[in-house]
Formats: C-alpha cells, sequence, structure tokens
C-alpha cells in the first residue's frame, strides 16, 4: 500500500511537469522563431531495485523481488518543423523556409561573446549601419558583422541570403544547419547553442525577406493535453486519498477490541 502511495506521488509530479512543459509552449504561442517541447514518459530505471555491490551477496548484483517504482519524465525533446511565416513587410525582417538557422554573435552581461544560433528574423539596423537583433546581437554573415551603408535607399536580400544596398552586394547572411539536432541546445526562448559533438552542415533553407516565421506551437492542440493532464493529475490525486483512508482504518480500526 506504502508503495502505491509512492507510485501514485510520481505520476502527480510528473503530470505537473509535464504541465510546466505545456504551460511553457502557450506562453511561447506568439514568440517569433519558438519551437515547442513535448515530453515522453517512461517506467523507473529497474536498476533502482537491485542491490548493487551489496557486501551480502559476496558483492553481486541481486535483484530485490518484482517492484513497481511509477513513472518519471524520459525526455524533453524540440519540435524543429517549420512554423507559419506572417508578412510584416519589414526590409529586416527574414523569415527562414526549410532547415537551418541565422548565426548570431551573442554578448551576455559580462560582455563575454559566444555564437548562438535562430530561426527568429526580427532584426534590425543600428545607427552604424551594423545588423542585429531585438537584443542587439550581431547577426552574423560569411565575413563577420554584416555592415549596412546607413545612406542606403535599397537594401534588397535574396533567397541564398545574399545583402545588396542599391545593387552592391554587402556581404551574404551566414545559415547555418546541424547534422544531428540531438546536439543543439536551447537557451531562452528561441535561440541555441551547440555542445561537443556537434557537425555543422550545408544549410537548404531559403531567406524570405519581409516576412517573420512564428511559434509552431499549436494552441488548440495544447489546451486539450492540458486538460488531459489536469485530469490524470487528479486521479492521482484521488488514489492517494483512497489509501490514506485505508491506512487509517488500518492503524484505528482493525484489530481493535470490542
Amino acid at each position: 500500500m506504502l508503495r502505491g502511495l509512492y507510485t501514485s506521488w510520481t505520476g502527480m509530479v510528473n503530470e505537473q511537469n509535464r504541465l510546466d512543459v505545456i504551460s511553457n509552449n502557450l506562453a511561447n504561442a506568439d514568440t517569433a522563431g519558438y519551437k515547442q517541447e513535448s515530453v515522453s514518459s517512461q517506467a523507473f530505471d529497474k536498476l533502482l531495485t537491485i542491490k548493487i555491490r551489496d557486501g551480502s551477496q559476496a558483492y553481486h548484483n541481486e535483484a530485490i523481488g518484482t517492484m513497481s517504482l511509477g513513472v518519471k519524465i524520459g525526455e524533453v525533446y524540440t519540435d524543429y518543423t517549420q512554423g507559419s511565416v506572417r508578412n510584416t513587410g519589414g526590409n529586416f525582417d527574414l523569415a527562414l523556409s526549410g532547415n537551418g538557422f541565422f548565426t548570431i554573435n551573442y554578448t551576455n552581461s559580462r560582455g563575454e561573446t559566444s555564437t548562438r544560433y535562430t530561426r527568429d528574423g526580427s532584426f534590425v539596423v543600428t545607427k552604424e549601419g551594423i545588423l542585429v537583433d531585438s537584443d542587439g546581437n550581431r547577426v552574423q554573415g560569411e565575413g563577420g558583422d554584416i555592415q549596412v551603408p546607413t545612406d542606403a535607399k535599397n537594401v534588397v536580400i535574396s533567397n541564398d541570403g545574399t545583402v545588396a544596398a542599391d545593387g552592391v552586394i554587402i556581404d551574404r547572411l551566414k545559415i547555418t544547419d546541424f547534422a544531428d539536432y540531438d546536439y543543439i541546445v536551447k537557451v531562452g526562448d528561441n535561440m541555441y547553442t551547440v555542445v561537443d559533438g556537434a557537425t555543422e552542415k550545408e544549410a537548404d533553407a531559403s531567406v524570405m525577406q519581409g516576412y517573420i516565421e512564428m511559434s509552431n506551437v499549436n494552441v488548440v492542440s495544447e489546451m486539450v493535453d492540458m486538460i488531459t493532464i489536469t485530469r490524470a493529475y487528479e486521479a492521482n490525486q484521488k488514489v492517494i486519498r483512497s489509501m490514506d483512508s485505508m491506512l487509517e482504518r488500518a492503524a484505528n480500526q482493525v484489530g481493535k477490541l470490542g
């Protein structure tokens, strides 16, 4: 019975974690370039019910009977499918159609720089003519920072990322893609960094000037999942209440002398 209490508790913790992920998705439903996250559930590892290097059995691993230890979050993963694009008409609003990321030279609060990647193409040009994202981080081209002449009257960014001002080619956007997205780590809402083992490959994305890629969150689907999670959480609560009631009776009534 006590094991049942633990199993129900793990179910509640699991549903709470799932709810946190869905809540974050809904909060970023209007965030440009956001990719929704999902979670999988799995049973607790069987190794947790095995005595490991226990001296009572000459340091041999030995199973401790059959035991169900409930459920846990298996994996939190990101859905990188293309989001819808919105026409803004902005000269420096850019969307990617296909696989790939804009390359950003990110600067943190301590002034340290690093390379990050994003699908959010809400870019602007500073008064010095530097192309930056909404946080002031510099967008990278094949030649480094992209410098747009401050007196340019017509800036055209072609499908292959080539940036031209008044008919003169300035640079080409550095669009980066990776062979395996398992080596990509989300930072914040719509930026990514990579870990050791990430392998770059040629991106097949084309650039759309005057458009922004929106979040790929399906709000209706997320709301349905939220209702399902809430009901599962309540079901585990009811199991705990029932077991608590039975334990109370066992302690106070069973075997009680008349």
